[in-house]
């Protein structure tokens, strides 16, 4: 943990990481409560929750814990970006089966590869629905999930 000290008020910042591993081409996976368990070693009651998922073909959201609603996200992803399209990234890279995923590349600049939320009395804002969840784009694969808990 680092501790930042500015006119007598003093901020605590506490980063983790862990790893998930995902088992589709496209799939999403709900990581909520392997947050708040790092929300809870870190220590802050009030502040930030940023998460980062240090990939270029992978994302995080908040939305519902619905895996019908999962399969609406993953067809509506697939149908704004389709996995077999002709991609100019796929073709420069056609010798190597691993660099077919400029659908996932595009799709990580829609969704984003982090998230920050609010933190108020040790628990993450979050509404009655709201679940913090990583979406593939590029599976199987193991991805990284960084999270910074700021405040006090």
């Amino acid at each position: 943990m680092h501790t930042v000290k500015d006119e007598g008020e003093t901020m605590k910042i506490y980063r983790k990481e862990f790893t998930i591993s995902t088992h589709k081409r496209m799939e999403i996976q709900d990581i909520t409560n392997t947050v708040a368990n790092v929300v809870e070693e870190s220590r802050i009651v009030n502040g930030l929750v940023h998460l980062w998922v240090p990939h270029a073909t992978a994302a995080i959201a908040v939305n519902e814990h619905d895996t019908d609603l999962w399969d609406d996200i993953l067809t509506a992803l697939e149908n704004l970006a389709p996995i077999n399209d002709n991609y100019r990234h796929n073709a420069k890279y056609s010798w190597m089966a691993s660099e077919q995923n400029a659908h996932a590349h595009i799709l990580n600049c829609l969704v984003k590869p982090s998230v920050t939320i609010p933190l108020e009395n040790g628990k993450m804002q979050l509404g009655t629905w709201q679940s913090v969840l990583v979406i593939e784009m590029d599976g199987p694969r193991t991805r990284q999930i960084q999270v910074q808990v700021i405040g006090e």
